[in-house]
């Protein structure tokens, strides 16, 4: 099994090992996989599934990057009332909130306007800027060609982008608006989609 760290632009989803890539990255890279009262899992793993909201410990310019220190997920959107859910890494700057179903009167992510349906009480990362990243550390079990599918929502489109061990391995990918007019919630369209039609990542 071979342990990496992945660094995602604005979304991310999962990915692959490489390693023809420098291992100069992983020797000074001082994140460590994340853990709390939940997860204690180690680095995801691929094949799997990887949630972005599980990015590295180790902070700002470490673990992530992000355009100003407060979560406007957690804490903000979501009260601070002490539940885990709503207060999920609320003193982190990456924004973090969780799809929401059965809310009444009006449907949050279990709505008609929706791609896919999402699962529910899944810890998200959202309102990504541009420069901003994360990065993942993941164990990948074989070596091999891996096609990684996106979960998504976003009102404008954009570009992602994937690092192996600090080293740019897609390029830009582009990302879709998943925006429907009939909505008067501009960004909740959930969507699935592997940029580039099936786009691969191939691990050396």
């Amino acid at each position: 099994m071979s342990r990496r760290a992945f660094s995602l632009c604005f979304i991310a989803a999962l990915i692959l090992s490489a390693t023809a890539f420098s291992q100069s990255f992983l020797s000074q890279y001082k994140g460590l996989p994340y853990q709390d009262s939940r997860y204690s899992g180690g680095p995801q793993k691929i094949p799997g599934k990887v949630l972005c909201a599980y990015y590295d410990l180790g902070g700002e310019g470490v673990a992530y990057h992000d355009a100003d220190p407060k979560n406007h997920g957690s804490g903000e959107l979501n009260p601070a009332d002490g539940s885990y859910l709503n207060e999920f890494r609320i003193h982190e700057g990456v924004d973090t909130s969780y799809t929401k179903f059965n809310r009444k009167p009006d449907p949050i992510d279990d709505n008609p306007f929706n791609k896919i349906v999402p699962p529910a009480d899944l810890p998200y990362v959202g309102w990504t800027e541009p420069g901003e990243w994360f990065n993942i550390t993941v164990n990948v079990a074989e070596a091999g060609t891996y096609a990684a599918d996106f979960l998504y929502t976003s009102n404008r489109g954009g570009t992602i982008s994937v690092d192996v061990n600090g080293k740019d391995a897609t390029g830009p990918l582009q990302i879709t608006t998943t925006n429907d007019p009939a909505d008067p919630v501009a960004w909740r369209q959930w969507h699935s989609s592997a940029p580039g039609c099936g786009y691969r990542l191939v691990s050396r």
